[in-house]
């Protein structure tokens, strides 16, 4: 069974910056994708980044694209999200996913990266909050 852990949310002014970290354990897997989603209060949640570790492609979503970028350290099955110039609109609880574990690598999700579907291991969560 594979566990994700998120850390790094905190709360920031407008402008500012935060990097949130999500550490898989539970397993030895390659090439697999991760991405990170959020979900503010009343609303859906939504795909924010993904990343295929098979080959390191990235998927932004685009509100964010330009301020937030997404990596993967092979070697710590960590992934991170590195986010810049943030907003009040970004205020949200911010979710780990891994599409592991699977029968058989999946390979690069494509534009099924912002389906909650495509993915079959989550993490608890991590709060980020932007004043204004």
């Amino acid at each position: 069974q594979v566990q994700l852990v998120e850390s790094g949310g905190g709360s920031v002014q407008a402008g500012g910056s935060l990097k949130l970290s999500c550490a898989a354990s539970g397993g030895t897997y390659n090439n697999y994708s991760m991405a990170w989603f959020r979900e503010a209060p009343g609303d859906e949640r939504e795909g924010v980044a993904a990343v295929y570790t098979g080959d390191g492609t990235t998927y932004y979503a685009d509100s964010v694209k330009g301020r937030f970028t997404i990596s993967h350290d092979n070697a710590k099955n960590t992934m991170y999200l590195q986010m810049n110039s943030l907003k009040p609109d970004d205020t949200a609880m911010y979710y780990c996913a891994a599409d592991i574990p699977r029968s058989k690598p999946a390979g690069p999700p494509g534009l099924w990266w912002v389906l909650e579907s495509w993915y079959n291991s989550w993490g608890q969560g991590t709060q980020v909050t932007v004043s204004s």
